[in-house]
């Protein structure tokens, strides 16, 4: 199965609750623009290529839109398509003024220089300048990114428009960026963990986690979780699976990733693989690498009774049925990840108000905002008998069809 189709089949599956007519939902999930881009650049080498760009905006009706840009050679129009319409919903399901977007170039950014990422960034931009900007479509961080592409982007826009620092989000903090971007998905998967256990009568203490990647999202919630008590017994990334199961060291952990630029050769924990560390007996499973990591082949090996999807759509629909029938709780990916989209939008309003925030004042605002939209889906669940990802896809979908509709489809 396509991410596109994962995407539309839990969105049919929430419609289909809020009797929702086949009018509505072919106009809710047909993107409002998709855009190709030919990036042809010099090389170091002297050498011209030339690589193909994408940027789908997908929804308005609640605000400029919204979403990353991904650096990965598997980077195509349909996972852009189907990230985009994600952005969408989560951006409604946690209340900001947004809608949906994404980009992405095909591109393996660890084949390149700093200097080559640049001019194809840089190029990118000259190719889509026109349709982005701060009240129009407003980019950030994905997978393969980071504030240095997004710092070229505010640079190279504003060559066209002037001045606008808000035309993009996660930018370093010495450039108009905002304190805690960085840890913002991964804090946030934290804070829903704690959530989530403490309304299932579960003390962190009492909780085993085993969390698959130790990128910049499984990094900061292994941090915030091990701050918070937790147990988190197992890691992962593209080195292999690390084990202890009394605990391990995160701190140390961390050290380790940081001097080597991966876990690898970290010796503190029993080495397994990452298909190993899903099947652990564990109460809490965080996949927080790539999308459709669990197949309805693995499901049913799965242990944990309680899955936070910190990753895009790593619980494929095949497993999720299965989970949904013998009553293992999955939070979805629109809600558990929304932690980034979130201080973006606190970093996008900091600069329309020309006004920095600290770093206390992020965490407490993310965790407003987090918290209340957990309740929401929380409520909707028991009060509906529906699971957590079909209850969150009606919150954010009913958000916008009724934008949508309020707004005049003319």
């Amino acid at each position: 199965m396509r991410a596109i189709d994962a995407t539309r089949l839990y969105f049919d599956r929430a419609a289909d609750h809020m009797d929702m007519s086949e009018s509505m939902r072919e106009l809710l999930l047909t993107a409002k623009r998709e855009v190709s881009v030919q990036i042809a650049v010099e090389l170091d080498s002297g050498d011209f290529a030339t690589y193909i760009g994408y940027r789908v905006q997908h929804d308005d009706a609640r605000g400029p839109m919204k979403g990353g840009l991904r650096f990965h050679p598997e980077v195509d129009l349909g996972e852009v398509r189907s990230l985009a319409a994600l952005m969408t919903w989560k951006t409604a399901l946690v209340d900001l003024p947004f809608g949906g977007a994404k980009g992405g170039i095909a591109i393996d950014p660890s084949k390149f220089s700093p200097r080559e990422l640049e001019r194809i960034t840089r190029r990118f931009i000259d190719g889509i300048h026109e349709l982005i900007g701060p009240d129009v479509d407003i980019p950030a961080p994905d997978m393969g990114s980071n504030s240095d592409v997004m710092a070229w982007i505010m640079n190279q826009y504003q060559k066209y428009h002037g001045f606008n620092p808000g035309v993009v989000t996660g930018k370093p903090v010495e450039l108009y960026g905002i304190p805690g971007r960085e840890e913002a998905t991964g804090r946030g998967v934290g804070i829903l963990a704690y959530k989530m256990t403490s309304r299932l009568g579960r003390k962190p203490q009492q909780t085993r986690i085993a969390l698959q990647g130790f990128g910049n999202v499984g990094s900061h919630a292994a941090k915030f979780l091990h701050e918070s008590e937790f147990k988190v017994v197992a890691i992962s990334d593209v080195s292999g699976g690390y084990y202890r199961p009394e605990g391990l060291n995160i701190p140390q952990a961390l050290q380790h990733a940081r001097e080597h630029k991966s876990l690898k050769g970290y010796k503190e924990a029993e080495r397994i693989s990452n298909e190993e560390l899903l099947e652990l007996d564990v109460e809490l499973l965080i996949p927080a690498a790539l999308g459709g990591v669990i197949t309805a082949a693995n499901a049913p090996k799965v242990k944990a009774p309680l899955i936070i999807e910190a990753a895009n759509q790593p619980v494929w629909p095949d497993a999720d049925a299965v989970f949904d029938e013998r009553g293992t709780i999955v939070l979805p990916d629109i809600l558990a990840n929304a932690g980034g989209v979130t201080v973006s939008y606190f970093e996008w309003v900091q600069n329309r108000q020309h006004y920095s925030w600290g770093i206390n004042r992020v965490r407490q605002e993310l965790d407003s905002v987090m918290s209340t939209a957990f309740e929401r889906v929380w409520s909707l669940s028991q009060e509906r008998k529906v699971s957590l990802r079909t209850a969150a896809y009606m919150l954010g979908i009913g958000r916008v069809s009724r934008a949508t509709v309020l707004g005049g489809i003319t």
